[in-house]
């Protein structure tokens, strides 16, 4: 992916080149005339033009823009990503609230996006009912009387979403046949990263401390006194802290060979004796267990069934109390999202909470996003935009064949797998070309509570996804981002790139500019997500999606050694004072930008010849390219959120997908005649050089 936080690219079912080539000569040859009358895409006002390229690129494209647009109290960073967002909120509002000021016709979309988004914003019938909506699920998990009648009512409720059972249990596709669906069980159980609770750094430990306060909080305010509040706090994180011990870091859950654990649905009830595997079925929904498991993670799963069988039942009970409430705060009362907002102060530095207009469009979306995504691009995506996408994503195919082609540290053999992956990516732009509809198989009832609501929302959606999807094929049509989201990303499984609707605006992409700043922006997005089916994941899977090595020893070998060049610069990256990048755990996504910025910079080599430009408001267009690139992560963000991203996410913080990104690409240099002394200069032969 590439997204921006965390509140954070695949394929192409294409001819043979030749017919490519000349679809794009032709159509780059109808719109040059056109190219002439377009804008730079650069803004001079947003630069630092006192700071040099070479010492702080980040500050040089982008540095008066941070300091005009200072972070505001509502998020933990700003930036285009967030700019976007906040468009994207006004445009939706307007939508939403024009049903929600009427009466509408039961049963409707119009109907069920006005319901859900009218009773999260009647904040005084949720204040009236306090925590009442769960007190029935709470007073059976505390009138269990023994081990075997908690252990049911775990997987019964953990069936229900209330997420009280700690393992993940269910459908997941094949790694090995991405064409079928497999009951998978992974590890879970934990309220934050596991190294949150084995090797916490000082920012962490903050963490844990906010964390362990507002459990403690939560249940107090669900009628416990202030001493039993604490030792069931106590209880409760003892058992994520045992979880947590041997779960597998961030790291090793990034490697997918080291996640995949098949075996038949008898060995799995052999291997663990302990969890009910039987019963977890059948109280999910699903007809017979399709014959084959995935345990992603055998080690904490293995914890898991020592818990359920030895830890005391009140200890358990504490466990499942705080999942329920934990799940359902969010649509409790004032007083329950008000304490989680002072968890968030702590976790990522945001200072305000927002408003609750902006809340409940969050919930909508997070229940009718497919909905008001065909209602958002009826309005604000236009079929241009999206043949347009079509041909810059041809373009940079084309181009990151051309460089497959060209490099030297790769066998002939190894280069046609390559190109056999790179030419059956499936290109997905916009938005789907068929609607799931679920919508269709839920009801929203005014007089019901939003959490009934909720609920039904939840059991209604599991039971057609089952029977869409178990024992049939996987559909690789289908959409895991809505069509308003600002983001991108790549599917290996499905070997498919998806560019949602949202992100394909300004500052990504602009129609009413040059091909420089689109292929610094929106091309190096595309070629971001390419470059994940080759990032150290992607590159295990082949082209039809399942994880296959196709590799020459010796390829893979040179293949390591040159990602092994940006693991060991990126761990260089000191963000804030002690505070580091971790090479590894960031290595998909740093090998996704310095590829992207590779392929989108050769593909406006090519558009070029085809479509020459010229200077525009004093920079070449080698130079608007790389400007393109740094206004796109341009932000300002919260100390908090600097260290949370570092924690916990797969993503560099902004600032060093820049600066520590662009020093990695040969053509940056001479655009920019970056020189050796310069701050950011690398000496070629110490340069990754991938993709």
């Amino acid at each position: 992916m590439l997204t921006e936080e965390n509140i954070r690219f695949q394929y192409i079912n294409s001819k043979h080149m030749k017919a490519r080539t000349l679809f794009l000569a032709a159509s780059f040859i109808a719109t040059s005339a056109m190219a002439q009358g377009l804008k730079s895409g650069i803004d001079r006002n947003n630069m630092d033009l006192s700071v040099k390229p070479g010492e702080n690129f980040y500050e040089y494209a982008a540095g008066n823009w941070m300091k005009t647009h200072p972070l505001d109290a509502e998020h933990p960073l700003n930036g285009a990503f967030v700019d976007l967002e906040e468009l994207n909120k006004k445009r939706i509002r307007e939508m939403v609230e024009d049903y929600a000021k009427k009466p509408q016709k039961q049963g409707t979309v119009a109907q069920k996006i006005a319901s859900i988004y009218n009773l999260y914003m009647d904040s005084t019938r949720r204040n009236r009912d306090g925590y009442a909506p769960i007190k029935p699920v709470l007073a059976k998990i505390r009138a269990a009387k023994n081990r075997k009648e908690l252990i049911k009512l775990m997987y019964d409720l953990d069936a229900k979403g209330y997420g009280t059972f700690p393992v993940g249990f269910g459908m997941t596709v094949d790694a090995m046949n991405s064409d079928r669906y497999i009951i998978g069980v992974s590890q879970g159980g934990i309220g934050l990263d596991p190294e949150y609770y084995t090797k916490p750094n000082e920012q962490q430990k903050a963490v844990v401390a906010a964390y362990k306060s507002l459990n403690n909080d939560f249940f107090k305010m669900v009628g416990n006194s202030p001493i039993e509040a604490k030792k069931k706090m106590e209880a409760e994180w003892a058992l994520e802290n045992q979880i947590a011990k041997v779960s597998y870091d961030q790291v090793k859950s990034r490697d997918p060979q080291a996640n995949y654990h098949p075996m038949t649905w008898e060995k799995l009830l052999k291997d663990y004796p302990a969890i009910d595997w039987n019963y977890l079925l059948k109280v999910n929904g699903y007809p017979n267990n399709g014959g084959k498991v995935d345990v992603g993670q055998p080690e904490p799963v293995h914890e898991v069934e020592k818990i359920l069988t030895t830890a005391p039942l009140e200890s358990l009970k504490a466990y499942m109390e705080l999942a329920v409430i934990s799940s359902a705060s969010g649509m409790l009362s004032d007083k329950f999202s008000n304490r989680q907002f002072e968890y968030t102060k702590v976790a990522y530095g945001v200072k305000q909470q927002q408003p609750r207009w902006k809340r409940a469009l969050s919930f909508v979306q997070g229940i009718m996003g497919e909905a008001v995504g065909k209602l958002y691009v009826q309005k604000y995506f236009p079929e241009s935009s999206k043949h347009r996408m079509i041909e810059l994503v041809k373009n940079l195919q084309q181009a990151f064949a051309q460089r497959i082609e060209e490099n030297t540290w790769m066998t002939p053999a190894t280069k046609t797998k390559a190109l056999e992956k790179l030419n059956a990516f499936d290109i997905k732009i916009g938005y789907p070309d068929k609607w799931q509809n679920i919508d269709s198989v839920f009801v929203i009832d005014d007089a019901k509570t939003l959490f009934e609501n909720v609920k039904g929302v939840q059991e209604a959606a599991h039971k057609y996804r089952i029977a869409k999807r178990w024992g049939k094929p996987v559909d690789k049509k289908e959409w895991h981002m809505t069509p308003q989201t600002v983001n991108a990303y790549y599917d290996p499984t499905t070997n498919s790139i998806n560019f949602p609707a949202a992100i394909l605006q300004p500052p990504f992409f602009d129609p009413e500019v040059d091909d420089a700043a689109n292929y610094g922006a929106i091309g190096a997005v595309i070629g971001h997500e390419m470059s994940h089916g080759f990032d150290d994941q992607g590159c295990q899977f082949d082209k039809d999606g399942n994880m296959k090595n196709w590799w020459t020893e010796e390829d893979k070998k040179n293949y390591n050694a040159r990602t092994k060049v940006l693991v060991d610069w990126f761990n260089k990256q000191e963000v804030m004072p002690g505070l580091h990048v971790n090479g590894e755990k960031t290595l998909g996504e740093n090998i996704g930008d310095n590829g992207g910025l590779n392929v989108a910079y050769r593909a406006l080599q090519n558009s070029m010849k085809l479509n020459p430009l010229t200077d525009k408001d004093g920079f070449t267009p080698d130079q608007r390219f790389f400007l393109a690139w740094g206004r796109v992560w341009a932000s300002n963000v919260a100390p908090q959120f600097v260290a949370y991203i570092v924690n916990s996410d797969v993503h560099s913080p902004n600032v060093s997908r820049v600066n520590a990104a662009l020093p990695m690409i040969d053509s940056w240099y001479k655009a920019f005649n970056v020189k050796e002394g310069d701050k950011l200069f690398v000496p070629q032969a110490q340069r990754a050089h991938i993709w």
